[in-house]
């Protein structure tokens, strides 16, 4: 069965075969657009392994729209049909960074942050690019960052290799969160999770569009803290954000930690220099608690 005729039936429409157009989208899975009846889709696509990454974006996406901050693509679909698993989403003709859309952002990104539950985590796994990312809820912050987000990097980092010296300052590290954390107690902020400079663009009105999610409820300053990484946003961005809602006064002091969880991922999913880009980042997390 084509993919075709696949979205037709799970969609009930008319998907034109042969419409398929290959469209940029990320290096996980296949991204194309097709033409419907009801109109142009954007589609993921692999192969049917991909099924339950697929329903969790789906979820993630959501989960954000209920927000009714910061726009996302609708779901229309999400499904596997012939070894082939898919998630459709609503076509939206991206524009780039316009004039104003990173101000947008920031005041509707501290929005979508404004809602919180009583617990950090989220209902659900994920995946942070391709790899697992566990949301077990916990109650306290410092738990959920040391057992659900850094110390499953450090044990790939060092199933893949990664030396003793990144690994034993990353368990440093871990016994020792608490101390970046004496005088700040985040809430559980709804959180993008996956929220750098490729994930985000604005559409023909300008407004800010999130795509891409790793969703799951935690500090707002992870979200800010990894904006920073790969070019950083620009800095109405920030600036909006700040008077929408202002951060913890030590916030600065916990964007190399919030980052570190996402460059050990990027070692773990490409290798090469982030290897040493975390071991630096490990050192200087350190030093800043003598």
């Amino acid at each position: 069965m084509s993919l075709a005729v696949a979205l037709s039936r799970t969609l009930g429409t008319e998907v034109a075969a042969g419409s398929e157009r290959q469209v940029g989208g990320g290096s996980i899975n296949s991204c194309a657009r097709f033409e419907s009846a009801s109109g142009p889709l954007f589609v993921k696509y692999g192969d049917a392994s991909s099924l339950d990454m697929f329903q969790a974006e789906a979820e993630g996406l959501a989960e954000l729209a209920k927000a009714c901050a910061v726009r996302v693509p609708g779901v229309l679909a999400v499904s596997e049909l012939d070894g082939v698993a898919f998630l459709a989403l609503e076509w939206i003709d991206l524009r780039g960074a316009a004039a104003g859309s990173e101000k947008k952002l920031g005041e509707l990104l501290a929005a979508q942050h404004r809602v919180t539950r009583e617990k950090f985590g989220w209902h659900r796994d994920n995946t942070i690019g391709s790899t697992p990312q566990s949301n077990r809820e916990a109650a306290d912050w410092v738990e959920f960052l040391r057992e659900q987000r850094l110390r499953p990097q450090l044990a790939l980092a060092k199933s893949n290799g990664a030396g003793a010296d990144l690994i034993d300052n990353g368990e440093r590290l871990c016994e020792r969160l608490d101390r970046f954390f004496s005088s700040y107690r985040p809430a559980p902020s709804l959180l993008h999770g996956d929220l750098w400079g490729g994930n985000w663009s604005s559409d023909a009105n300008g407004q800010p569009v999130l795509f891409d999610p790793a969703v799951y409820f935690g500090d707002r300053e992870a979200d800010l803290a990894m904006t920073r990484l790969f070019g950083g946003f620009g800095a109405s961005f920030y600036s909006a954000y700040q008077s929408a809602w202002p951060v913890d006064a030590g916030a600065a002091s916990r964007v190399t930690l919030y980052n570190l969880y996402h460059v050990l991922n990027h070692f773990n999913l490409f290798g090469g220099g982030y290897l040493r880009q975390a071991l630096g980042m490990s050192q200087r997390l350190l030093a800043e608690l003598k």
